[in-house]
């Protein structure tokens, strides 16, 4: 993945949490959402091996071990992987952590595993269908014959006939300390836009804000569908967010018996 990627999530590393209301509590609905997902797929959370290939900080990661699912993760940024170290350590919770990019998934020693997730949007940093089929194999080489990946990104196919320019701003407040949230999407083309991230904080009684630029492709449901089956995955088909209660679309596949 472009080193672009990794320098905004290592800077965003130590923010990232901002970007949410409660995060604690986003942590505990997510878990909720995507736990019970897994275990209607794959069997009971006690039973389960799951590898998170873009763990981020740990938002998905530390909420699904909180509920008794054995995790392993990893991302490509070292400062990510390094707070969810931290947070997972707070939390004592047993979670096994590499720095990994999802187009190279070697450095992960195991395999076999039951379940390979993908969440929060990582999956349309990747730059063209290639490096999408290339995670895909990657993830495929995971998974046991029979197992699931499940991965969530943006609703594209809306998004790219609306062509969003703004999102936001939220108005969040912690102990009195007011903080605002609001994203901008400049595209530079039907499927390419880049990303302004801005975190506006009070800080003893003045303003600072932090500006963070990453790069996104709007991916398609059925083209990443394509892909999947491409890659060796078979039944894949898409949960929306009234049917699953996670924030974004989310798509499970089964790994066939031959990656």
């Amino acid at each position: 993945m472009a080193e672009g990627v990794k320098h905004f999530y290592d800077r965003l590393a130590s923010n990232y949490h901002l970007i949410f209301e409660d995060w604690d509590a986003s942590m505990k609905r997510q878990a909720a959402a995507l736990g019970a997902i897994l275990e209607r797929e794959c069997g009971a959370p006690s039973a389960l091996r799951i590898l998170d290939c873009a763990c981020g900080i740990g938002t998905q990661t530390l909420g699904l071990a909180s509920l008794g699912f054995t995790v392993t993760a990893c991302d490509l940024s070292p400062a990510s992987v390094e707070r969810t170290r931290v947070e997972a350590a707070k939390r004592r919770l047993d979670v096994q952590l590499f720095v990994a990019d999802m187009l190279d998934l070697t450095e992960i020693p195991d395999g076999d595993f039951d379940a390979v997730m993908c969440m929060d949007n990582a999956l349309p940093h990747l730059e063209s269908d290639e490096e999408l089929f290339q995670a895909a194999t990657q993830i495929r080489r995971k998974l046991r014959a029979g197992a699931t990946f499940m991965g969530s990104i943006r609703d594209y196919d809306s998004l790219v006939q609306e062509r969003p320019v703004v999102q936001g701003p939220a108005f969040y407040s912690d102990q009195g300390s007011r903080r605002i949230v609001h994203q901008v999407w400049d595209w530079s083309d039907e499927r390419r836009y880049a990303f302004h991230l801005y975190i506006t904080r009070e800080v003893q009684g003045a303003w600072e804000t932090q500006h963070y630029v990453s790069n996104y492709r709007a991916v398609l449901r059925e083209e990443f569908s394509r892909i999947l089956q491409a890659a060796g995955f078979g039944g894949c088909r898409w949960i929306l967010t009234a049917e699953s209660g996670f924030y974004q679309p989310i798509v499970l596949a089964k790994a066939n018996s031959t990656p």
